[in-house]
């Protein structure tokens, strides 16, 4: 698929229908920034407000207590999830929202690709599959959400991930093949498909905490769950008491952190892009690490029983990144009285958009994550990766809106919490894309992109601290007709902090 109303038409535009182009991404865009969005505001809502100014719906995931082992087990009601499950509603519901998408597109602006029949239809069925050069942001920001609300209907509706995994497969090949008429795109199929899975479970598993909280009002539980997996909402309203048994979560123990602040270059070299560079910007930054390890009893049986995301708005350049990574098949381990982990097999999703350059990855990895208690006030908690996605990278605002290439991706990542007692924590993470001329159609050559973040929070009062953040993107390129080149944007920011636990995600199982 291309994204549908985010697809920019591959013909020579005209000057007005680039500019229509880009009203309906950007408004395309708005809607997935406002559920990310949502997934924030309601990220605060665990435990009732510790001051007066904080809005009711800002308590839900700032979670005071899970970090010990002794609060009571949520019921499980999974035996009653499975009974009610259905196969054939969330089928139905992604034909439906496809027929809609390809109807909305069909009388808006640049309709030409979206004029589908029987006779494209059978083309499509009988056509090789290709790379297509959509918008970057169409193809690698717009695709996974979409893809994202195809999981999240098979998910609502009872089905395991697995099974949720083949429905949004499915359903992007179904929208590659009959909601356009140009030939299917095989790397819209992995960031739909498969991204799209892992990006929807996450947002999945995030509503389904919102609605586990009974001390929020239930309207407000229900806005905020339909407002982060909006596809959850619609079963949710639709279907009644079907559907409204929630996915148990089996009480993980889970860290967020909000931050809200400004940042200034302090390296900038733009190399090829065109854009004009804003040393200072705005920044809105939320993250979550969901399925701590150390938690006695809990066990990860289930894909993404453990996962992390991030997503960042700036004033600059809008979608900064979104970033996740879940344990798709893994085991718990231990290693003496002080250390216990995971380890296993990862799936993962990256977009990562600095003013320079962006690159988006749809990843297998090996890897473990853990925590090591070094003395009774402090823990280290650390993630280390290693596998092979398929990437897109290139240029921001170059001369062409899709200079930008695929190609297979080894990548690494490692990530590092030193925690302090309950004052303050250091957190370093590091990431490297090398994406190759390996299933690609270019011209060759090859990509080397490198991302360091670097953050020191004090805790200040209660749950509230301030920060200082450097981050630095680099991307190194070399191509037989360009040669090498470099781009490169590192900033230094400070940050309120609002913290999901006063101990910074410490795990305690002692």
């Amino acid at each position: 698929m291309r994204g549908g109303t985010l697809r920019q038409m591959k013909s020579r535009p005209s000057a007005d229908a680039t500019a229509r182009c880009r009203k309906r991404l950007s408004v395309a865009l708005c809607g997935t920034g406002f559920a990310v969005g949502l997934a924030v505001a309601s990220a605060a809502l665990a435990d009732p407000p510790t001051s007066a100014d904080l809005p009711t719906l800002w308590a839900a995931l700032a979670n005071d207590s899970p970090m010990r082992s002794s609060e009571a087990a949520k019921p499980d009601f999974s035996s009653d999830v499975d009974a009610r499950k259905s196969y054939v509603i969330p089928a139905l519901e992604i034909i439906g929202f496809e027929v809609l998408l390809n109807e909305i597109n069909r009388h808006s602006g640049d309709s030409g690709d979206y004029k589908s029949n029987l006779s494209t239809i059978r083309h499509n069925l009988h056509s090789s599959w290709v790379v297509d050069s959509d918008p970057f942001r169409t193809n690698q920001l717009g695709h996974p959400y979409q893809g994202s609300m195809y999981h999240s209907f098979a998910r609502s509706a009872g089905l395991s991930y697995w099974e949720s995994l083949a429905y949004t497969f499915a359903g992007s090949a179904l929208w590659e093949i009959a909601g356009e008429n140009t030939p299917p795109s095989r790397n819209d199929q992995v960031a739909s498909g498969i991204g799209g899975t892992f990006l929807g479970e996450v947002l999945f598993r995030i509503s389904n905490l919102v609605l586990e909280h009974d001390n929020i009002p239930p309207l407000w539980r229900e806005l905020g769950a339909a407002a982060v997996s909006p596809a959850t909402g619609f079963n949710r309203l639709a279907f009644g008491d079907r559907f409204k048994t929630v996915f148990a979560s089996h009480d993980p123990v889970y860290y967020s952190r909000l931050q809200i602040g400004f940042s200034g270059s302090a390296q900038n070299e733009a190399g090829t892009s065109t854009t004009k560079l804003k040393r200072n910007e705005a920044l809105v930054d939320y993250s979550m690490e969901y399925g701590l390890p150390g938690k006695p009893g809990y066990t990860y049986a289930r894909p993404f029983d453990y996962f992390t995301f991030q997503a960042t708005a700036s004033s600059a350049n809008g979608a900064e990144n979104l970033m996740t990574r879940g344990l798709l098949i893994g085991k718990d381990y231990e290693s003496g009285a002080n250390y216990r982990g995971v380890w296993g097999l990862y799936g993962s999703y990256d977009y990562i958009a600095p003013q320079t350059f962006r690159v988006s990855s749809t990843a297998l990895s090996l890897g473990t994550t853990g925590q090591l208690w070094l003395s009774d006030s402090i823990a280290v908690q650390g993630t280390a990766l290693s596998g092979v996605g398929y990437a897109a990278v290139g240029t921001t605002r170059s001369i062409a809106e899709n200079d930008y290439h695929y190609g297979l991706a080894p990548q690494a990542l490692v990530a590092l919490r030193l925690i302090l007692g309950e004052r303050a924590s250091l957190d370093l993470t590091g990431r490297e894309y090398f994406v190759s001329r390996v299933g690609t159609p270019s011209r060759g050559g090859h990509d080397n992109i490198t991302r360091l973040d670097a953050s020191f929070t004090v805790r200040v009062y209660q749950r509230h601290g301030v920060a200082l953040r450097y981050l630095l993107n680099r991307r190194d390129t070399f191509f037989p007709d360009v040669g090498d080149s470099s781009q490169t944007r590192g900033t230094i920011g400070i940050f309120y902090t609002f913290l999901g636990h006063e101990r910074f995600g410490a795990v305690d199982w002692r």
